[in-house]
This record gives structure tokens, C-alpha cells and sequence, in this order.
């Protein structure tokens, strides 16, 4: 499809949005370059996908549009969310492609968090993320069953993060035997440490993150898949339980349903506070745009990318509703989160 038949097809997708609105839009958009600040490492799932993601959302926005990829890692995506919020221009032209982690860090470590995550302008996540326990073949764990009585190394990058929350909490809260190592740079890292056997496994990594940087450990069986952080089985993987498997109580179930709620916007995209509101419906829109764009599609499948969006206006229903947690919830998962594995 060509660029006019884009902005075209973007005219109909915003009503109602008025089309001079949406052509003053594309106007300001022509020929400009904006930033997209990547939360995470280099070379992370997370980075793969807002890189592949960046080449067509440039197109859907307007003619000549280019849009440079940086990373700002630190305190899981806290350190580039402050920025965004704080002192980046509030005109669309850097917006930031954050963990999922992030928008929920602004209950369990406030004191590090300078916004408020339901006043970003969310554009939308392109899949719901499917998160996994899994282990080196040699591990001595090969089920869930295991991970409740024998101890596994794993290893993550920093607090704020999946990989560093979900084992963690799971093992303060449920009793898993997660022996929990972290301050590695990235995934890749991790997966290296596991290759020299320093670790045995990965308490919790994005499905998506693994097809996409190890296919081939998937494919020869050189490691275990354990346990999901997720409501439901993901169909690649119907035989290996959810960790509500694992829970006893209610009180445990809704510890960990804020905990995994947040991977409904896996991958999210989000603008800082203050942006006009036309703007936000426009770049939301092509958003939308994009992730129905047959050549993204096809260049997501050749990196191995699930493509799942949901919208921006989704994204903030459901940043609201883990903001609205009830205080004890936050306070069980919290004292957990602070006790750092110790």
C-alpha cells in the first residue's frame, strides 16, 4: 500500500476525527524524525520488536518520516519512563517503548518512579506477552512439580523486571525452590551463563523473547519449558501448567493475578503526558494501522515476533485497573518484592 492510500485509510480509521484534523496531523508528522527510546537492552526481545515495529509505523504516520531506535536500560524501564514524562517535548516526536513491568513499578517502588503511569498517552502493545519458567536439559528440575521441592539457579537482569519479579515473588509467596541470580545486562547474557553452566535456567522470560533469540534450543530439546506466568496456556505449549497451578489460597491467586495481569499489554508504546489529543487519536490510529500492515506482519514472522495488539485506549483501561489493586494485594506482593531473594 502506498503512503496517500495509508494517510487514506487513516482518514476513515479516526472518525470522528475531523479529516482537516487528521491532515494537519500527517502535516506536522512530514519529513520530521522522532525518537523511539527502547527501555531494555540491546539485542533484548524487547528491543528486536520495537526496531521491527519502528521501520512501518514511520510510513503510517507521513511522507519522510524516520525514527532512530536508542536504548536507555535501568530499573526496568523506570529510568526512561521518568525521562519521557519529565523532559522530553510533548508534541509525539519521542515517545518510548517500555517492559511490561513499568507502568505497575509505580506501586511496588514509588520512590524511584517520578510519574504516574495513567498519565502517559499509551498508543498500544503489539501482542500479549507469554511468560515462562524454563531450564538447561541437564537442571535437575523438568516440572512444575519439581520446582516445588528441588532448587534451580536462574538468572535475571535488575529489579523492575519480569525475570527478576515473577521467580522472586513465586518463591516468597508460593514456596517454588527459584534460587534467583541477577545483574546480568540482558537476556542474551543469561542465556550465555546458561550455555557455561552458571545458570541451570531462566526464572521468567517472554515466550516471544526465546523463539525469537534461541529457535533452535526449542527445536533440539535443549530447554525445558516448566511453568507459564499467565492465566491461560499458551497453544505452543498446552501440557506445561500456569503458576495458579502452584497457589493455595485466594489471597495467593490474587497476589499473582497482579503480577501477571500486566502481560495483557506485553509490549507496550506510550507517549509522555501533555501530547494534543489529536495527536495521540492520530498516532494511535496508525498504530492500529501498523499492525495490520501485511509487510510488518511478514517481517515480524521472519524475526520470529508474535504480533497480538491491543489498543491504546485498552492499554490504559488496564493500566488503570492494576492501579486500582487493593492495598493489601500490593502490600503482600510488595514486602516480597523488597526482600531482594533474601
Amino acid at each position: 500500500m502506498g503512503h496517500s492510500a495509508r494517510i487514506l485509510a487513516l482518514f476513515s480509521s479516526l472518525l470522528p476525527c475531523s479529516l482537516p484534523a487528521v491532515a494537519n496531523e500527517a502535516a506536522f508528522f512530514q519529513d520530521k524524525q522522532l525518537r523511539l527510546i527502547v527501555g531494555s537492552a540491546a539485542g533484548s526481545g524487547y528491543d528486536v520488536n520495537a526496531r521491527v515495529f519502528a521501520r512501518y509505523y514511520a510510513t503510517h504516520l507521513s511522507q519522510g518520516v524516520n525514527i532512530i531506535v536508542q536504548n536507555q536500560q535501568g530499573a526496568g524501564s523506570v529510568a526512561m519512563a521518568n525521562q519521557i514524562y519529565n523532559t522530553v517535548p510533548k508534541d509525539g516526536t519521542v515517545f518510548g517503548a517500555a517492559i511490561n513491568g513499568m507502568p505497575t513499578s509505580a506501586l511496588f517502588t514509588p520512590e524511584v518512579v517520578q510519574f504516574d503511569p495513567r498519565k502517559f498517552s499509551w498508543l498500544g502493545s503489539s501482542n500479549r506477552d507469554t511468560q515462562i519458567t524454563y531450564v538447561w536439559h541437564t537442571a535437575p528440575v523438568k516440572n512444575l512439580a519439581d520446582l516445588m521441592k528441588t532448587e534451580v539457579v536462574v538468572g535475571a537482569t535488575t529489579p523492575g523486571t519480569t525475570q527478576f519479579e515473577y521467580p522472586l515473588v513465586a518463591a516468597k509467596l508460593l514456596g517454588l525452590k527459584y534460587k534467583l541470580i541477577s545483574g546480568y545486562k540482558g537476556t542474551t547474557d543469561i542465556h550465555l551463563a546458561m550455555e557455561r553452566g552458571e545458570l541451570q535456567g531462566m526464572g521468567s522470560n517472554a515466550w516471544l523473547s526465546l523463539k525469537a533469540l534461541n529457535a533452535d534450543w526449542i527445536k533440539e530439546g535443549k530447554i525445558i519449558p516448566i511453568v507459564h506466568f499467565n492465566f491461560e496456556r499458551h497453544p505452543d505449549l498446552p501440557n506445561v501448567p500456569t503458576i495458579f497451578d502452584a497457589t493455595k489460597t485466594e489471597s495467593d491467586r490474587q497476589a499473582m493475578a497482579l503480577m501477571v495481569g500486566r502481560l495483557e499489554y506485553g509490549r507496550p508504546f506510550f507517549l509522555p503526558p501533555g501530547v494534543p489529543a489529536e495527536r495521540v487519536t492520530y498516532m494511535r490510529r496508525a498504530f492500529d494501522a501498523t499492525m495490520k500492515d501485511p509487510a510488518y506482519l511478514a517481517d515480524a514472522e521472519r524475526a520470529k515476533i508474535d504480533v497480538d495488539p491491543i489498543t491504546g485506549e485498552r492499554v490504559n483501561e488496564l493500566v488503570e485497573k492494576a492501579m486500582q489493586t487493593p492495598p493489601d494485594v500490593v502490600k503482600r506482593v510488595r514486602e516480597a518484592l523488597e526482600s531482594g531473594g533474601k
